[in-house]
């Protein structure tokens, strides 16, 4: 198995010296960082076994969140970190994507069109969530950017993880949405993420960019339920983590084409050639610009709403410890079953 840091270290001086003038800090560092990933140039540490007296040294890794060697434990640690957050609820998990006539205009202005996304995508979900017709609360959201296609062909959207259902004005009790197997319309959704966008565009002085047809075309959105809490968290992770491409899904290389294994839109997986100067092009179009926050939080999950978040589980657990007396007091299914909070 073909490592990155292999393809890098055979074509990397090639394509840095052909893109010198056009290669951004960002991808200049992960090149140089991937490179001297678990190698002697960063460093070792020194274990000794008390037992046997045996030494041995691990190499240091360049932590950086593009290296396909050093995100494992890391999502670990991210995934420890979010339980806390965790409602006793459902989730819905909602994905808004930007229209391909914008993605030219994300490459040129990566920090600012990216911070529209993640944002507006977010904002547009709490408005819809908002909206009486379909739950009428605060709910939270937790917006992770996401940049590539399984072929690594530049595709910005965002995931949203959320509770489904939200905290009422008065934060009293807990809204459901009206319907366990209907969220809200995904259409409404993306009308509702392309109005704040075109917005958000006029603000930031982005709007001349793109064309203006793409203003009346209609958008893409997506809406479903997943799985309880960890699940959802864990299926987030996913995109938190994950890189362009990993080691394991090279399985070739020559020199001069990359073949790497991808997933079609059926699901099929079968491999892709290119190239590998366009590999390496690929790979670093999918490189955050430094310091740049991939995962942000708003609603009920924003910082400046903790005090929010905990009545909301206030109401959500004291509703659960009423529905666990009922059933171990064997009253019968129909009557045990309760009524939706709020």
């Amino acid at each position: 198995m073909t490592k990155l840091a292999e393809i890098f270290r055979d074509a990397g001086p090639a394509y840095v010296q052909r893109f010198d003038d056009r290669l951004l800090p960002s991808h200049r560092r992960v090149l140089r960082d991937i490179l001297a990933c678990r190698t002697p140039s960063l460093g070792s540490q020194l274990y000794l076994c008390s037992s046997c007296g045996n030494e041995h040294s691990v190499y240091h890794s360049c932590r950086n969140r593009h290296c396909p060697k050093c995100q494992g434990a890391e999502a670990e640690r991210w995934l420890h970190r979010q339980r806390s957050l965790l409602l006793p609820c459902e989730y819905g998990l909602g994905t808004c994507t930007m229209p391909a006539a914008l993605r030219e205009a994300a490459r040129a202005r990566q920090r600012e069109v990216y911070s529209i996304l993640i944002q507006e995508g977010a904002r547009a979900l709490l408005e819809i969530m908002h909206d009486p017709r379909f739950v009428g609360g605060l709910t939270g959201v937790m917006a992770v950017l996401h940049t590539w296609t399984r072929a690594m062909i530049f595709h910005p959207h965002v995931h949203m993880l959320f509770p489904v259902g939200g905290l009422s004005k008065g934060e009293r009790s807990w809204i459901k949405a009206g319907k366990r197997s209907y969220i809200f319309p995904a259409y409404g959704l993306a009308k509702i993420f392309r109005q704040r966008v075109e917005r958000a565009f006029r603000k930031a002085g982005l709007y001349d960019l793109v064309p203006r047809k793409v203003w009346r075309q209609r958008w893409v959105a997506h809406v479903k339920h997943v799985a309880g809490g960890d699940k959802a968290l864990l299926y987030l992770s996913r995109y938190v983590f994950r890189i362009a491409v990993t080691n394991s899904r090279i399985p070739a290389y020559d020199g001069h084409r990359v073949r790497f294994l991808a997933k079609d839109r059926h699901g099929q997986t079968s491999p892709v050639t290119l190239s590998v100067g366009e590999f390496i092009r690929r790979y670093l179009q999918h490189v955050l610009p430094r310091h740049f926050v991939q995962v942000r939080y708003f609603g009920l999950w924003a910082t400046t709403c903790r005090a929010k978040l905990e009545a909301a589980r206030a109401i959500l657990e004291h509703h659960l410890s009423v529905i666990g007396r009922k059933t171990r007091s064997c009253i019968p299914e129909r009557t045990a079953r309760s009524p939706d909070i709020g």
